[in-house]
């Protein structure tokens, strides 16, 4: 982390920070009460209203009862899942997301980073692996559910969820986001989107990210429908083109990474486009590819399409930036370029002398889950107040906006999801077989992925070791921590004082020299 960190004025005087935002519950609740008969969302069973899902939050925060605690949530793409998180937030608790597809062994990891004091489960009989299961709703929950009458009012500092960012030890690390910084954050979302009733959002991020919140709350706060779809994750985009024209999806958000294939697909596709349903795409994650955003440009009815990039981090809770690339709203760009954009409402701003970008103000996370270290260092305390250093280099151009310039560490964002090739190093160097590893990213077409280098800790076939590893990986890791390649050699390249130097570990074994 750089020393040089600025402490006093921020390089543009920050806006008066806004009032407390209302809490993301109550505004479901007053939501659900000015709409009753809208739909809330539509899934593999069918539409249900904002009645109907009030009352299964309503069943869930029964079943979990006051202050729950930690609960991890066994998600999957349903109405279940979004009564789950909304439960757990009317008991009083803390939601934390697990993927059922995890073993039995990383999802008890999880619930015990996370503190998990009990799992409910959306689907019956879950396989076990540690907390204590819950029904997913009470039966017999029958009183009125109501902002005034809660089993527990919230307060903005009670944790909302936790989730997990990449660490250098190979273990989760459990960021604590409070109450208070969800619904700052919301609260500018729901406006930069401009959200309502009549619209269809997708939800198309993975349920174990913080993106998926993105689609979720800004839509069920202010009177739209929130859509899953099993053609959304097919993987095909003429699928996924049919099914945004057949439910009338108006709004998308998606990884720059898939974008930049759909792209592709619709330059390349003669006669297919966006359907005339979608009126706002937002992409966020990586950086954007000029090629691309020209390609877009050119695309039939783009023009009337707004297209928003967004960039924040875990720890700041959702987006912090978002900038106008194209469509009704955006200003042209003479050099093509694509910023990530200005900070939104709520979010404070300060620049070091190394170029990072600082994040502060209402929507900062409370910090890591038992890691005072960390967070300290993260996190740290200026005159100008409390900040998070995101460890990305910015610079701000003529018209204000901010572009980012690269990282200062060795993190890479794979999917949107950023990765510590450190953590991939440790869960190799877990295996018996392996002595060492180098992991870094690449870039392959519009996306990044992951490549890692292993030394065997003793003589073999090289071929099996990297058999044994993908399957010790499939065991212990989440899909993006597993390298797309991996890679034998007899030595890693070292710096002068004695660490791994990735990049030219890469270099060596792809160029020969």
């Amino acid at each position: 982390m750089p020393e040089n960190t600025p402490d006093a004025a921020p390089e543009t005087a920050p806006e008066t920070a806004p009032d407390a935002a209302p809490d993301v519950l109550h505004r479901f609740l007053h939501t659900a009460d000015r709409y009753p008969d809208a739909v809330a969302v539509i899934d593999a069973t069918g539409p249900a209203t904002y009645a109907e899902l009030a009352a299964r939050v309503r069943r869930v925060a029964a079943a979990l009862g006051p202050r729950p605690g930690t609960v991890g949530v066994l998600i999957d793409r349903s109405a279940g899942t979004v009564a789950a998180l909304l439960g757990v937030l009317a008991a009083g608790g803390t939601y934390c997301p697990i993927d059922p597809a995890f073993s039995a062994e990383r999802k008890k990891e999880l619930a015990e980073a996370a503190g998990c004091a009990a799992v409910l489960a959306t689907r019956p009989d879950p396989e076990p692996f540690g907390p204590p299961v819950i029904g997913p709703e009470h039966p017999d929950a029958a009183a009125p559910l109501t902002a005034d009458a809660l089993p527990v009012q919230p307060d903005p500092d009670d944790p909302a969820y936790v989730l997990f960012t990449s660490g250098s030890t190979g273990k989760p690390k459990p960021v604590v986001t409070p109450r208070g910084a969800i619904a700052a954050a919301v609260a500018s979302l729901a406006a930069l989107f401009d959200v309502g009733p009549g619209d269809r959002v997708l939800q198309f991020a993975s349920l174990n990210w913080d993106t998926s919140f993105e689609e979720i709350l800004p839509a069920l706060t202010r009177g739209a429908t929130l859509v899953f779809d099993a053609d959304a994750y097919a993987g095909s985009l003429p699928r996924f083109l049919r099914m945004l024209d057949r439910i009338g999806v108006s709004v998308l958000d998606l990884p720059t990474a898939f974008w930049h294939e759909l792209v592709h697909h619709l330059t390349e596709a003669g006669g297919e486009a966006l359907p005339e349903s979608v009126r706002t795409v937002v992409i966020g994650g990586e950086a954007t590819s000029r090629a691309r955003l020209e390609n877009w440009r050119a695309l039939p009815g783009a023009d009337r399409i707004r297209l928003v990039n967004t960039y924040g981090c875990t720890e700041t809770t959702l987006v912090t930036h978002a900038a106008e690339l194209h469509g009704p709203r955006a200003r042209a760009r003479a050099d093509g370029s694509a910023p990530i954009g200005r900070a939104l409402p709520h979010v404070r701003e300060l620049i070091g002398d190394d170029s990072e970008l600082l994040v502060g103000g209402p929507a900062l996370a409370l910090g890591y889950l038992d890691l005072p270290e960390t967070t300290a260092e993260r996190f740290p305390a200026l005159a100008a107040g409390r900040y998070f250093r995101t460890g990305d280099r910015v610079r701000r151009d003529d018209d204000g906006a901010l572009h980012h310039e690269g990282r200062l560490d060795d993190q890479i964002k794979v999917r949107g999801i950023r990765v510590d090739p450190a953590e991939v190093e440790a869960q190799l160097c877990a295996h018996p077989d392996v002595a060492s590893a180098a992991a870094t990213g690449v870039r392959a077409g519009d996306h990044t992925t992951v490549v890692a280098y292993v030394t065997p800790g003793r003589q073999g076939d090289a071929e099996g070791l990297v058999s044994a590893l993908r399957a010790h990986l499939r065991e212990h890791s989440p899909s993006h921590l597993r390298p797309n390649r991996i890679t034998v050699v007899p030595e890693l390249v070292h710096t002068a004082s004695g660490k791994v130097d990735r990049r030219r570990t890469h270099h060596r074994y792809t160029t020969g020299a």
